[in-house]
């Protein structure tokens, strides 16, 4: 058995926040990965500027691709507005990988290629059946839940499944999309597209199983929809034939997690839905926020500051899933007509976490 103060189960940006957070006010701690090289989580890949205030706060200078609009797409309607101020498109693959290297750099104590197998008896066994012993866990595993963890919500009769392809860099496709979040509207779904770092488009889905099943499988789906919403048709022309479609099933969206004994961060605090492009802001923002808790009263607050972290992401969950709604729902198409600047740079301003 090894004992350690403090253990951050994961290195996404919620465990490697917390870790960095944590060394620069002299906390020991050991953060341990399951992955040694850094891959590309399923995600949205946008950062509201409010997260790339947060990524620079924690001392790294993200790039990216500069996102200036929100481009709202129906089967028959397209509408645009300015976002309040520039976000970036960003793969998790490079935000995951800087935002860990930092905490390196910084000297957070990080274990690579440790994968954690369960939490029991106040620790935590891995797969290799060594055992640790920390005083306080900061559980930052996102849409992977852990065994003997708490477990998060109920996702329903119908859930929701995420479902990502990657478009490569062609100049067409960086036409169509230029410098907006696009946001396409179906039936019991809607998808994400934004460019990335590299030219790339990141193209993220959420689906009712319903949907899916339908459909038969993804490439079923997929060609269905490129028939339904013409627009999103000509994005998904630019997918290679042998493309890989990564999926996660069953995500909670709406749900946030109850005061224990842990500190719950990322996705293991909080899902919302992922139209919000509030993903990556709750992760950082839970990181920082739990290891400050931590710092100023040690293990004891986990359930106070569970408690408050609950409170503060409420407003914006309860709006997004309002959207999703409505996004997913026969009333979408009336979404591009309410889309004006005035109703996104609300939207934006109360779904934000930071």
């Amino acid at each position: 058995m090894r004992r350690t103060p403090a253990l951050i189960v994961g290195g996404g940006p919620a465990g490697a926040a917390a870790a960095i957070t944590l060394t620069r006010a002299g906390m020991p701690h050991l953060l341990v990965e399951r992955q040694r090289v850094i891959g590309d989580a399923l995600c949205g890949g946008f950062l509201s500027w409010r997260t790339v205030a947060q990524v620079r706060a924690l001392g790294v200078e993200p790039g990216g691709h500069r996102v200036t609009r929100l481009r709202m797409v129906t089967a028959r309607a397209v509408a645009e507005a300015p976002l309040p101020e520039p976000a970036i498109g960003l793969s998790r693959h490079r935000l995951d990988t800087i935002l860990l290297a930092q905490a390196e750099a910084v000297g957070a104590r990080v274990e690579r290629g440790v994968s954690v197998r369960a939490v029991e008896h106040g620790g935590v066994r891995l797969a290799d059946g060594e055992v640790l012993a920390p005083d306080v866990i900061f559980l930052a595993t996102g849409k992977h839940d852990l065994r003997g963890a708490p477990a998060r919500g109920d996702p329903g009769d119908d859930p929701a499944l995420g479902l990502r392809v990657r478009l490569a860099a062609a100049p067409g496709l960086s036409a169509l999309v230029d410098d907006a979040i696009e946001l396409h509207l179906f039936d019991r779904g809607y998808a994400g597209l934004v460019l990335q770092e590299d030219g790339s488009a990141n193209l993220c889905m959420a689906v009712r199983r319903s949907r899916l099943r339908a459909a038969g499988d993804a490439a079923g789906l997929l060609a269905e929809l490129a028939r339904e919403v013409p627009r999103l048709g000509e994005r998904l022309a630019f997918m290679a034939g042998d493309a890989a479609v990564d999926a996660v099933a069953n995500v909670p969206y709406g749900w946030r997690a109850r005061p224990g004994a842990l500190f719950r961060l990322g996705d293991q605090a909080g899902v919302i839905p992922s139209l919000a492009g509030e993903g990556m802001g709750i992760a950082l923002a839970s990181g920082v926020s739990a290891a400050q808790s931590y710092i100023a009263g040690g293990a004891a607050t986990a359930p106070d500051w569970q408690r408050a972290f609950r409170r503060r992401i409420g407003l914006p969950i309860a709006v997004a899933g309002g959207v999703r709604a409505l996004a997913e729902g026969r009333a979408r198409g009336v979404l591009p007509r309410l889309a004006g600047p005035a109703l996104v740079r609300w939207i934006a301003r109360v779904t934000r976490a930071a």
